[in-house]
């Protein structure tokens, strides 16, 4: 009965599609195949032993240590027996109590913190660098040094590599990357998160440059790079509604609390040149469009005319105009072409050169123009209360109907997959349900055993509330974990309460009270063996373990309580 019920659990997990089944689809394979092989070693292997091994009581020696622990069990079991017939006594009260755990399940789970991936101290971090829209690679080169240095000066910092003019899905002048790899978190006093959060008000200091730094979770979700690690997307097929609404979105986020390095990638005031050629003119002289086309890539353009090769080497010759000229729109006047009688014209003698604003890109997702918003949350903050504090902005400002906004990247990943847990847990409650009124021929006897399960999920979620620790996908395999532990203690006792029903004639009550007295020893070992062996993961020891974290102080919280 345990066997096949533990494997029903989780033969959900191993079907279920979306992000959350790709990341817990081999989790459930492997804990099916684990039980399959625990089964058949418990109908095969372990009566053998016990055969081998075992020992009548009279032929058994005990020393001082066993008698002193058995006296000590044999006290809490008189104590769990007077409870347990007071518990039958007033069963009234005690099925209230089963009610008060379930009514505390959906409490708990309305209150605690949802996240999706916790971060990880997995040694690195890296940053995105963003300048004024009108930055010049040199000055970006400049401003991107500064923040480097602030970097290396960092005492938990080992290396880092700094990088300008590309940064995520944009390439422009303006943007840099930096990636940071610290020491070994026994050789730092922080770990990455704390590295990140001491350094930021150090980088704000830079005028000219925003950093924007991101410590990821080891399972990168969502398929996004933007300069910070939560993105929102607002489309809309009118442009400057589109952009309009951005900058008042991205105002508005800024206000919200727990949100930092709020940015965007709307750049649609860079500095631009705009040359019109007259035509007319141009053709009287001699002049094509395409002479202009070719003197202004020659003159920008890091145009290569030619190569030079040597005996070793071989060296590219690149044509354009003296550098300190390049900065100056006036200078494009001073730029002379060669018309078709050989004479020297200058540029703004056919085109009219006027400066104006213009974007420095154009964002598209989905074909259609797109904004992204990108934010980062401080500690503390989880995701699941940034994505109600935007639900309920986009409820107080009421966008126009034709501009939509969704999240995007891990914060998509993570609505998604916040619907799809709770279906996923029904789902294994009911093929639970299923294969055990299989296994028994009742419809009452898997409620009786499923019981049990309202007060692990309040111990689980009780014991994350109490820590501050959100309800992660870590978290959520460990309530998964608790479903298979605390049906098994429910199975060891009811199976043997029907026996005794079915087989001696006993009353019912009778039945489950020496049920109850029987298993409790064994129901005792399994479940201090799980505390115990989840107890190191619940304290977070080792590299990551803030990330397992969760998952143990689910399982050990919900083992407690149940």
């Amino acid at each position: 009965s345990m066997t096949t019920s533990l494997i029903a659990a989780f033969i959900p997990i191993a079907f279920m599609g979306g992000m959350v089944g790709r990341l817990l689809n081999e989790f459930a394979v492997t804990i099916g195949a684990a039980i399959l092989v625990s089964g058949f070693v418990s109908l095969t292997l372990t009566p053998m032993l016990c055969s081998r091994f075992l020992k009548p009581d009279s032929e058994t020696k005990h020393g001082s240590l066993f008698n002193a622990t058995e006296r000590v069990f044999a006290r809490i079991l008189d104590f769990y027996r007077r409870t347990l017939k007071l518990s039958l006594k007033h069963h009234r009260i005690t099925f209230g109590v089963f009610l008060g755990s379930l009514a505390g399940t959906g409490i708990f789970y309305a209150v605690v913190q949802k996240d999706f991936l916790p971060s990880e101290d997995t040694g690195r971090f890296f940053a995105y660098t963003e300048g004024a829209q009108d930055a010049s690679y040199e000055a970006m080169s400049r401003l991107q040094q500064q923040a480097a240095a602030i970097i290396a000066a960092d005492p938990a910092g080992n290396t880092f590599m700094s990088a300008v003019g590309a940064a995520g899905n944009r390439i422009t002048t303006n943007s840099g990357f930096l990636a940071i790899t610290l020491k070994p978190r026994n050789a730092r006093d922080a770990s990455a998160d704390q590295v990140i959060r001491r350094l930021r008000p150090k980088l704000n200091q830079i005028p000219g440059i925003r950093v924007f730094m991101q410590n990821p979770p080891l399972i990168r979700v969502g398929g996004r790079l933007a300069k910070a690690q939560y993105q929102y997307t607002l489309q809309s097929l009118d442009l400057d509604e589109l952009y309009r609404w951005a900058a008042i979105l991205e105002e508005k986020f800024a206000t919200l609390p727990g949100f930092v390095d709020v940015t965007s990638d709307l750049a649609v005031t860079s500095p631009t040149v705009v040359i019109n050629i007259n035509r007319a003119k141009a053709a009287t002289l001699g002049i094509s469009s395409e002479q202009v086309e070719s003197a202004l890539a020659s003159a920008y353009g890091t145009r290569q005319v030619s190569t030079i090769y040597t005996a070793s080497n071989q060296y590219p010759v690149i044509i354009e105009i003296d550098p300190r000229y390049q900065n100056d729109p006036s200078a494009l006047s001073q730029l002379y072409l060669r018309s078709s009688t050989g004479q020297l014209v200058s540029l703004d003698a056919v085109a009219a050169i006027s400066q104006t604003v213009g974007p420095l890109t154009v964002s598209h997702q989905g074909q259609l123009p797109a904004v992204t918003i990108s934010f980062n949350l401080t500690i503390g903050t989880a995701l699941g209360d940034a994505v109600d504090r935007v639900r309920a902005l986009e409820r107080e400002i009421r966008m126009p109907p034709t501009l939509t906004g969704a999240f995007a990247g891990t914060a998509e990943a993570f609505e998604k997959s916040l619907k799809g847990m709770g279906w996923l847990l029904i789902l294994t409650l009911f093929v639970v349900y299923v294969v055990l009124g299989v296994l028994y021929e009742s419809f009452i006897h898997p409620l009786t055993i499923l019981s049990g399960l309202p007060s692990a999920g309040m111990g689980a979620l009780l014991v994350l509330i109490v820590f501050g620790t959100p309800l992660s996908i870590y978290a959520f395999v460990g309530v998964i974990m608790l479903i298979g532990i605390v049906k098994k203690n429910a199975i060891m006792m009811i199976d043997f309460a029907i026996e005794a029903q079915r087989g001696e004639g006993h009353a019912p009550e009778e039945a489950i009270v020496q049920a109850c007295l029987v298993r409790f020893r064994p129901i005792m070992m399994t479940t201090m063996a799980a505390f115990m062996g989840t107890l190191p993961i619940a304290v977070g020891f080792g590299a990551g373990g803030e990330a397992r974290q969760p998952l143990g102080l689910a399982v050990v919280g919900g083992l407690a309580v149940s």
